[in-house]
C-alpha cells in the first residue's frame, strides 16, 4: 500500500460458503465411523479399520479443510484508491481494480441472501478485463455503497477523474 492509502473494508466470502463443507466433512466422519463399527470380527479387523479410517481422513481433507482453507486464503481489501482481491493456497493470485478505473459498481441477492446478510457484487472497469462478478460477498449491499462512494469521491462527483 502507498504512504496516504487507507484500508476502508477487508473481508473473506461469506462464511454460508462453509456450510456445504462442513456438510460433506460430517457425512464423511459418520459413513466412516458407521463402516468400521459393522466391520465383522476377525483376523484382518484391525488392518480393514485402519484403512477405512485413512480413507474416511482423506475425505475430511479433501472435502472439509481444502475448501476452508481456501475460503480463509481468499481476501477483498478495498482501500480509498483501489479493490484489492487475493486467493490461493499455495499458489497466490490476485487482482487491483484502481478505484478511477471503475464504471459501475452494482448487487444483487435474493430473499435467502438476504437473510444470511449475503450476495453477489458486480463491479465494472474500463480496464481490458471488463466486469468482476463477486458471489458470496459479505454484507454486499454495504460493500457496494462503501465502494460507489469512494469511486465518487475520487470523480468529484461529476463522473470526471482528475
Amino acid at each position: 500500500m502507498t504512504e496516504d492509502e487507507r484500508i476502508i473494508l477487508e473481508f473473506h466470502p461469506h462464511w454460508s460458503t462453509l456450510v456445504s463443507t462442513i456438510f460433506w466433512a460430517i457425512v464423511s466422519v459418520v459413513v466412516a465411523g458407521v463402516i468400521i463399527f459393522f466391520i465383522p470380527d476377525g483376523g484382518s479387523q484391525t488392518l480393514i479399520r485402519l484403512i477405512v479410517a485413512a480413507v474416511g481422513v482423506l475425505a475430511i481433507i479433501v472435502v472439509g479443510f481444502l475448501p476452508f482453507l481456501r475460503w480463509v486464503t481468499t481476501t477483498y481489501t478495498l482501500t480509498n484508491r483501489r479493490f484489492v482481491m487475493r486467493h490461493g493456497i499455495l499458489s497466490r493470485s490476485g487482482r487491483d481494480i484502481p478505484l478511477t478505473r471503475v464504471n459501475d459498481v452494482s448487487f444483487e441477492h435474493s430473499l435467502i441472501e438476504r437473510i444470511f446478510g449475503t450476495g453477489t457484487l458486480s463491479v465494472e472497469s474500463g480496464g481490458e478485463h471488463g466486469q468482476l462478478v463477486l458471489k458470496k460477498i459479505p454484507r454486499v449491499e454495504y460493500t457496494q455503497n462503501q465502494l460507489y462512494r469512494l469511486v465518487e469521491e475520487l470523480t468529484d462527483g461529476d463522473g470526471v477523474r482528475p
